[in-house]
């Protein structure tokens, strides 16, 4: 398994090497940033991942004293931005708000890649949590988990269901409980999860997994929220179930964090952790989250969320393999 932690630089060519590398990293940061940066989103506007990365560029601008840019660069389930970023200089000035799927979840689905996000990228720092809705179209004849399950294993033919794209979070958590609750549901795949909500929504498809962004449009009734994924309750629903309380044990939450170009000076990785780690602490930050519907800051050690990493490229795996999922 490839990992993103590297070997200390003394690994390479000695103390006085290490030494000469820390400076002229430190010598480096100094300058940065020189000018404006810009994060790439691989969704489309109003997705969890862009708001997200809209709150943290709006609010490291004025402790960089540069402007941050975002830009929605959709495609191959995040590819598209990984490749534009891999490519470009690392120097910290192009960023990707890396949503797990495009790092742990790709490279077990893609056959061919034309980079390795596990290596070719590096983790600045994670982000925010998100939790999955189940969600449904409120004039489907199901309320409630139990009843969707019920109504799946009757329907003929199968159930449908929209997902963010193949291989994505929403496709595989479906595939996740497909496999727990024993039903069989039709796939259908969408560019990214806007249009795929869009279509539950308008009743072009019956349910889906839908992450933060559902929240307004369950609030509003056009969306009916089953339950959710995580490994508790919302407080911001309390009344909508985890799959855990019918399914012990199912649990599958999502993560958003910041990415940038393999080779980056570690002192411009710290001070953009710095930054960003600031202002997920803001109380202001959390209120902005909670009003998207299920986002939470994510705050961890470097040496924490490289541990999730690995073990999220490990259960994705497993589950990629389970159900055949493969993109040519």
């Amino acid at each position: 398994m490839k990992r993103w932690i590297t070997w200390p630089a003394l690994a390479f060519s000695g103390a006085l090497v290490a030494i000469g590398a820390l400076g002229s990293s430190g010598a480096f940061a100094q300058g940065f940033p020189n000018r404006p940066l810009r994060i790439l989103v691989h969704v489309q506007p109003g997705g969890a991942p862009d708001i997200t990365a809209r709150v943290i560029a709006d609010k490291i601008a004025p402790g960089l004293g540069q402007p941050v840019v975002v830009e929605n660069r959709t495609g191959s389930n995040g590819n598209i931005a990984g490749e534009i970023v891999v490519r470009s200089p690392a120097d910290g000035h192009t960023l990707l708000l890396c949503a797990d799927s495009q790092i742990v979840i790709n490279p077990h689905v893609y056959a061919k890649m034309s980079f390795d996000p596990m290596t070719d990228l590096v983790p600045v720092t994670s982000v925010a949590s998100n939790e999955f809705f189940l969600a449904a179209n409120p004039d489907q004849p199901f309320r409630t988990l139990r009843e969707f399950i019920e109504y799946a294993k009757s329907a003929n033919p199968p159930l449908a269901y929209a997902s963010g794209g193949n291989g994505s979070q929403h496709h595989l958590t479906m595939e996740m409980l497909k496999a727990r609750a024993g039903i069989s549901l039709l796939h259908v795949p969408f560019r990214s999860a806007a249009p795929a909500t869009t279509a539950v929504i308008a009743g072009d498809v019956p349910v889906l997994f839908a992450g933060s962004t559902a929240g307004p449009q369950i609030r509003a009734g056009k969306l009916r929220a089953l339950a959710i994924a995580g490994a508790k309750r919302l407080a911001a629903f309390p009344d909508v179930p985890t799959i855990a309380e019918l399914f012990p044990g199912f649990v599958n939450s999502i993560w958003l964090g910041l990415c940038a170009p393999r080779g980056t000076p570690e002192a411009v990785i710290s001070r953009l952790r710095t930054e960003v780690n600031r202002v997920l602490a803001l109380p202001e930050t959390r209120e902005i989250f909670a009003r998207s519907g299920a986002l939470e800051p994510f705050i961890s050690t470097p040496e924490e969320f490289a541990a999730l990493i690995r073990a999220d490229y490990e259960k994705y795996g497993r589950v990629v393999r389970a159900v055949g999922v493969r993109v040519d």
